[in-house]
């Protein structure tokens, strides 16, 4: 893949596939994980929902650290590369881990080895994956409107995948059970990274056919100091956390809403369709979008879909017509945000080096890893936290204050998020720098710090 030429679609299509296998674990973790230790491991929803709130500290800490160690890898196979590589088979190991608490376990035993695979899985494992394959989309190329494609590949990538695994999951564990289906989630998701990592080049990596020389970072300081100066590194941040948010307390409360509001636990896998396939057709308007309005544009279109999707879903009940209906506007306003903040970090990456002097890939991928991850345990905690406040209990049948707790939290809880999102979007506007900090991609790119 030649510098400022286009990437081949069979690259883009093994990206998008290694994207694709981290939503594996997302649509564990905001949809089914909570269900699993409530449910199944039977440990309390307010200690999970604690649970999900306190790794956010450790993950604050360790999306930096390895942002910061991919801008400062020199290997022959590039900076993000060896470290996709390496991610591949602990996902599998992971992912066993933390859907097997021993059943058998004392309350106390069973919390403590939920903390420690939970932590284990997001603090390490997904963030050596997540950092690495976000900081390839950037590597991959130089061309602006190749980024635009990647992201849209990734993008549909991960809806693909998370369509087909959200609709398996259920199934899967019902004829299983949690352990078998640990084991084949795993194993599917380190093919599909291994897949990604060794089919994919970085645009300036050393081979031994030789390859262009690497570009020469500035030092971990330095950089940090730039990116924190980045405003639109926040921005990217938030943009990655309310999202994600929106998405795991939805998810996570739907399959409470089946079981308690509509009667029908299958309902989930139908639900679990309708709120992915919609945002793999609107992904195909996204590279028309940005190259006619802007990025920006499309991340607008999403957050308006997305208010008027939870506002219809609100009014639902258990009509399952109007309740496919919000689902479906809901998810087509969640394609484009969920998706375009990869688009947009090639943006900030190359504000941030034409604005403060430094470039720093690894650092602002983990605006991504950050803001998905933060989104995801918070709007998990959240659904927990509801759940303890109406005092959930799975043994009894639920409570008037149970099922209203659950409408609430899946329908106008969202709505509120929603309002969130389109305030922080309009503050997305790096694309008027455009042709300011493009220009460092042609022969006027100053040498690296």
């Amino acid at each position: 893949m030649e510098n400022k030429g286009k990437v081949p679609v069979v690259n883009k299509v093994t990206y998008a596939l290694g994207t694709g296998a981290g939503n594996i674990y997302n649509q564990i973790a905001a949809a089914f994980l909570l269900q699993y230790y409530t449910d199944t491991a039977l440990i309390g929803a307010g200690a999970i929902a604690t649970m999900f709130l306190v790794c956010r500290v450790f993950d604050g800490v360790s999306d930096f650290v390895m942002g910061g160690i991919i801008d400062k890898t020199h290997s022959k196979i590039g900076k993000a590369r060896p470290w996709l590589l390496l991610s591949a088979p602990l996902m599998l190991i992971g992912m066993f881990l933390l859907m097997n608490v021993p059943l058998g376990a004392s309350d106390s035993g069973k919390l403590v080895y939920a903390y420690v695979t939970y932590i284990f899985m997001n603090c390490i494992i997904y963030t050596i994956y997540g950092i690495a394959n976000t900081a390839m989309l950037p590597l991959m190329t130089d061309n602006p409107k190749e980024h635009t494609m990647l992201a849209t590949f990734q993008s549909l990538g991960n809806n693909i995948i998370g369509l087909i695994a959200g609709s398996a999951i259920t199934p899967l564990v019902m004829a299983t059970g949690w352990r078998v289906s640990s084991i084949v989630l795993g194993v599917i998701a380190m093919a599909l990274i291994l897949l990604s990592a060794l089919v994919n080049k970085e645009v300036g990596a050393r081979n031994d056919a030789g390859g262009a020389p690497v570009r020469e970072s500035a030092p971990m300081g330095e950089q940090l100091k730039g990116v924190l100066k980045n405003k639109y590194f926040y921005i990217l941040v938030l943009i990655g956390v309310f999202p994600l948010l929106m998405n795991a307390n939805t998810v996570g409360a739907q399959i409470y809403y089946c079981n308690i509001v509509i009667g029908n636990p299958g309902f989930m896998s139908t639900l679990m369709f309708v709120s992915q396939f919609p945002g793999i057709i609107i992904m195909f308007l996204m590279p028309y979008v940005a190259n006619k309005y802007s990025k920006q544009a499309f991340l607008i279109l999403g957050s308006a879909l997305l208010l008027v999707g939870f506002a219809i879903t609100g009014f639902a009940g258990s009509n399952t017509s109007i309740l496919i209906l919000g689902t479906v506007i809901r998810a087509l306003g969640a394609g484009p945000l969920i998706g375009g903040v990869f688009a947009m970090i090639p943006d900030v990456v190359d504000y941030g080096e034409w604005k403060f002097g430094t470039r720093s890939e690894g650092l602002v991928s983990s605006a991504q890893s950050i803001g998905s991850k933060v989104g995801i345990g918070f709007g998990s905690a959240l659904t927990g936290w509801i759940l303890a406040a109406v005092h959930y209990n799975p043994t009894e049948p639920p409570t008037e204050a149970v099922i209203s707790a659950v409408k609430f939290d899946f329908t106008w809880l969202g709505v509120i998020i929603s309002a969130v999102i389109l305030v922080i979007v309009l503050f997305m506007n790096v694309e008027k720098y455009a042709p300011e900090y493009r220009k460092l991609h042609g022969e006027e790119r100053p040498p690296m710090k």
